[in-house]
């Protein structure tokens, strides 16, 4: 029987969670997440257990261990990069998930396995509760609430800001006067993996006057970059398997590119997102690799499908993204969506060359393995003229 999801810190005072037994929560070690640790606390949770997923992003977890250390807090901290480059992003790039083709999508790849995760964890440590931070102007509480549900927990899921909102001012007010003082920094919320470094709220509510701190960049600062460089991207059957004609793997080859790319300034995305009834929030983001790898994806698999499979492949990619976006990704049809995709990727292998530049980047050669493309058009004309002769020919004799 399908429980109801925890919604308000009100629902676990009053016996939402069993606060004697383990509780897992999603800790990215941010303001929300601390907060959070925080209240159960005050709650008087006795065996609360913070997870922290590694995707890659690089970061220290020496505060995260700080901050769960002074609350009392068990910090478990999982590796995920690997899982989640192999089983989350590669589908994307092959089904070019960009959002209405305004910036790549990324936390709707992140949070299905941060839940499968926490779920292990919780089964693992005989919890019902799982909690997570996602507050109502964030899609990640329908991404996560979504995943936890189709991923069959049995126990009580959910996040307290649903129902009872907390202003980012009273949270550092609090956290500070407990002796968190490294949360008056938080200006902005930010969700950072290998894939993406994405950042809203705070200065960036009002997409009518915004801009992104430039210290809150890492990948795409001005500096160090050549004047001009090339660089080439290898696909085997829809993957990314080289860079510059020697093999690398994925992961490793999206850390590469967020610098080699992000230094011409190349990557860089803002636009709005729909919350559940229909709003638009800001989210600003940096994803180099992602924008050098879409592309190159998109101009072989040009290369080596025909029109119509393109085409019907574009319009499906859409609803890929969509299901992502909405907390399906374990749903039946995004899998099934997943199937066409694959099937199309065997095709995509060969070679993009790119030429980048002080933010440019110009494609100089596309090598397909079985290509479709012309690379003599005279010649191609002139031969499918004594096709058609012939043809014409055969079939007047055979009359």
């Amino acid at each position: 029987m399908r429980t109801s999801p925890i919604r308000s810190f009100r629902e676990i005072a009053t016996g939402g969670a069993d606060l004697t037994a383990p509780l897992v929560t999603m800790f990215s070690g941010g303001l929300d997440s601390t907060y959070l640790l925080y209240r159960l606390k005050e709650m008087g949770a006795t065996d609360v257990h913070a997870l922290t997923v590694e995707l890659g992003e690089g970061e220290s977890h020496e505060a995260k261990q700080e901050i769960c250390h002074r609350l009392g807090v068990k910090l478990h901290v999982l590796a995920g990069a690997r899982q989640f480059v192999d089983e989350f992003v590669r589908p994307a790039i092959c089904a070019q998930a960009v959002y209405l083709g305004t910036h790549p999508i990324s936390s709707s790849l992140s949070r299905p396995l941060i839940a499968r995760l926490a779920v292990t964890l919780a089964q693992e440590l005989g919890s019902e509760t799982i909690l997570h931070t996602a507050n109502r102007s964030q899609n990640t509480l329908r991404r996560l609430n979504g995943a936890l549900d189709l991923l069959g927990f049995t126990g009580r899921y959910g996040s307290p800001y649903d129902l009872e909102p907390v202003d980012r001012s009273r949270k550092i007010e609090e956290l500070t006067a407990a002796g968190l003082t490294l949360m008056s920094e938080r200006t902005v919320s930010s969700d950072s993996n290998l894939w993406c470094r994405e950042f809203e709220s705070g200065a960036l509510d009002d997409p009518e006057d915004f801009a992104v701190p430039e210290h809150l960049y890492r990948w795409t600062r001005a500096g160090g970059a050549p004047a001009e460089e090339t660089v080439e991207i290898g696909f085997l059957g829809g993957v990314p398997t080289s860079v510059d004609g020697a093999p690398v793997p994925l992961p490793e080859m999206i850390g590469t590119l967020n610098t080699r790319v992000g230094r011409h300034g190349l990557g860089r995305y803002s636009g709005l997102e729909h919350l559940a009834d229909g709003v638009k929030v800001l989210e600003a983001r940096e994803m180099p690799a992602a924008w050098l790898l879409l592309r190159s994806y998109r101009q072989l698999e040009s290369a080596v499908l025909r029109f119509e499979t393109v085409r019907e492949k574009a319009h499906l990619e859409q609803l890929w993204v969509r299901e992502a976006v909405e907390g399906r990704w374990y749903g039946e049809l995004r899998r099934c969506v997943q199937a066409f995709i694959d099937t199309c990727a065997v095709e995509v292998t060969g070679t993009v060359r790119w030429r980048l530049g002080a933010g440019r980047a110009d494609v100089e050669s596309i090598v397909a393995r079985h290509p479709l493309y012309l690379r003599d058009r005279d010649a191609w004309e002139r031969d499918s003229v004594v096709r058609e002769r012939r043809s014409f020919t055969a079939l007047a004799g055979s009359a």
